[in-house]
C-alpha cells in the first residue's frame, strides 16, 4: 500500500494557486481573501471524503476518519495551509495535503484503524500582522488565552475577534478546544527541512527529537531627526547609523556557534524615512534562536552588554518589549523511536536532527505525544517562490508515514 504521488502533486500544484503572486510564489496570510477560499476549498474536500470537519475556536479545521473503536482517542496529523510573503508551496500545505493524501490511501485500501484518524489545518502558523505566530496550535493547547486576545488588531485596525469568527471560529468556542485536547493521542507533521542538512548527506527524511527555544522582542531606538544638511556629523543622534552597529553585533556574537545558537534582525522600520531628514526613530524585531534556553539567554545577555555601549557612545535611547519567548521543546521519544524502526523495516535511510525552527508539532507536544518528519529542500530554499522538494523524496517520506501511522495504531495502547 503505497500514497498516490501524482495524486499528492496535483493538489500541491492547485492548492498553490490560492494566493499566487505576480512574483511566482504564494501570498496567501491567514484571514486574508486567498486563505478564506483555500479554508472552503479544504473542507469541502474533507467533507467529500465523508469526514467529519470541525472547526474550532482559533479556526483551526479539522476533519476525522472514524476508526473501528477498539481503542479510544485519535492519531492527528497535520499542518498549516497560510503563507509568508511570496513563499514557496510546500512550507505548510505539504505537510496538510500528505495528511489528506494518506487518509485517501487508507479508504481506498478499506484499511480501519484502531483509532481515529484525524486530519488538521493550523491557523495562522507563520508570522503575520496580528504578531502572532503559531496562532492556531497555540491557542488549541492553552497557551493564548481569550483574555490576551480579546483586543489585538492588526496594522490596518482589523480585529482578531472580529477575523476569526468570519472565518468559523471565535472566541467564545475557545472552551470547546480544551476538551478536544483531551482526546488526541499521538500528533506528527510532515515538513519540508528549510536547511541543507539533509541534502549534503543526500537522504531523503530526517526524523526531529527536539524543537529549538525562540526568542524574539520589539526594539526602539530614539535618536533625533533633524536637517541632513544643516545638521553637522558631530551634532547628529542618528538612530539608523545605531540600529546599524545593533544588527552587527547581532551577527558578530552568533557566528561561531554552529547550529546551537542564531540570531537575526529580519524587520526594521524607519522614521521619518526621508531623504533629507535623519532619521530620529527606528524600530525593529529582534531575534535569537537556540538548542538550550541557558545559550539562548547567554547569547541575549551578550549581545545586550554590546547593545549598551553603543547607546552610550551614539547618546540614543532604547526600549525593548519581548513578546515571543518559546523555551526548547524535546518531542516524544516513543514515536520518534517507532519512525524510526520503520523507516528500517522499509530500508529507509533517516537521519535524526533538532528543528532550528518552530512548528505546530512543538506547541502539540503540551498535550500529546508529539513529532515531526522533515523531508529534503533542493539548496535548503524555503520561504521563496524557489522552495522545491523532490517527488521522489516526498513520496519516500509520505510512505513512511503511512507506514508509521499504522505501527503506531498497533503499538499504541
Amino acid at each position: 500500500m503505497k500514497i498516490n504521488i501524482n495524486r499528492l502533486l496535483s493538489d500541491i500544484k492547485e492548492y498553490a494557486e490560492y494566493g499566487k503572486d505576480d512574483q511566482g510564489g504564494v501570498t496567501r496570510p491567514s484571514f486574508s481573501q486567498a486563505d478564506h477560499e483555500v479554508r472552503a476549498r479544504f473542507i469541502k474536500e474533507l467533507e467529500n471524503m465523508d469526514l467529519k470537519v470541525t472547526i474550532d475556536g482559533a479556526a483551526n479545521i479539522w476533519g476525522r476518519h472514524k476508526g473501528n473503536g477498539n481503542k479510544q482517542g485519535s492519531i492527528v496529523i497535520g499542518s498549516h495551509l497560510d503563507s509568508v510573503p511570496n513563499g514557496g508551496k510546500y512550507d505548510g500545505p505539504l505537510g496538510v495535503l500528505m495528511a489528506k493524501e494518506i487518509i485517501k490511501t487508507l479508504i481506498e485500501n478499506n484499511v480501519i484503524l484502531d483509532h481515529d484518524l484525524e486530519i488538521v489545518s493550523f491557523t495562522a502558523e507563520e508570522s503575520n500582522d496580528f504578531n502572532l505566530s503559531t496562532f492556531g496550535s497555540r491557542s488549541f493547547v492553552g497557551k493564548l488565552k481569550i483574555e490576551m486576545l480579546q483586543d489585538v488588531f492588526d496594522s490596518t485596525g482589523a480585529r482578531l475577534s472580529d477575523e476569526l469568527i468570519k472565518a468559523g471560529g471565535g472566541l467564545d468556542k475557545f472552551p470547546m478546544m480544551t476538551e478536544m485536547g483531551k482526546n488526541k493521542k499521538v500528533f506528527i507533521e510532515l515538513h519540508i527541512e528549510q536547511g541543507q542538512r539533509l541534502e549534503s548527506e543526500n537522504i531523503a527524511m530526517a526524523f526531529i527529537n527536539r524543537v529549538v527555544g525562540t526568542y524574539r522582542s520589539k526594539v526602539r531606538v530614539i535618536g533625533q531627526s533633524n536637517h541632513s544638511g544643516t545638521t553637522l556629523m558631530e551634532h547628529r543622534k542618528d538612530a539608523l547609523t545605531a540600529v546599524a552597529e545593533m544588527i552587527l553585533e547581532v551577527e558578530r556574537h552568533c557566528q561561531g556557534s554552529g547550529s546551537s545558537v542564531v540570531g537575526t534582525v529580519g524587520k526594521l522600520t524607519v522614521f521619518p524615512n526621508a531623504a533629507n531628514i535623519i532619521p530620529g526613530q527606528i524600530d525593529f524585531i529582534y531575534e535569537v534562536r537556540g538548542e538550550t534556553e541557558e545559550k539562548i539567554q547567554h547569547k541575549v545577555n551578550v549581545i545586550q552588554s554590546a547593545w549598551e555601549e553603543i547607546v552610550r557612545k551614539r547618546k540614543v535611547d532604547v526600549q525593548q518589549q519581548i513578546f515571543l519567548d518559546q523555551k526548547p521543546v524535546v518531542l516524544d521519544e516513543d514515536i520518534v523511536q517507532i519512525l524510526q524502526s520503520t523507516a528500517k523495516e522499509m530500508e529507509e535511510p533517516f537521519m535524526t536532527v533538532p528543528s532550528m525552527a518552530i512548528h505546530d508539532a512543538a506547541h502539540m507536544a503540551m498535550i500529546t505525544k508529539s513529532a515531526m518528519v522533515f523531508v529534503k529542500s533542493i539548496d535548503g530554499k524555503s520561504h521563496c517562490p524557489e522552495e522545491y522538494s523532490l517527488p521522489k523524496d516526498i513520496e519516500k517520506a509520505g510512505n513512511l508515514i503511512l507506514q508509521g501511522i499504522m505501527n503506531i495504531d498497533r503499538e499504541l495502547t
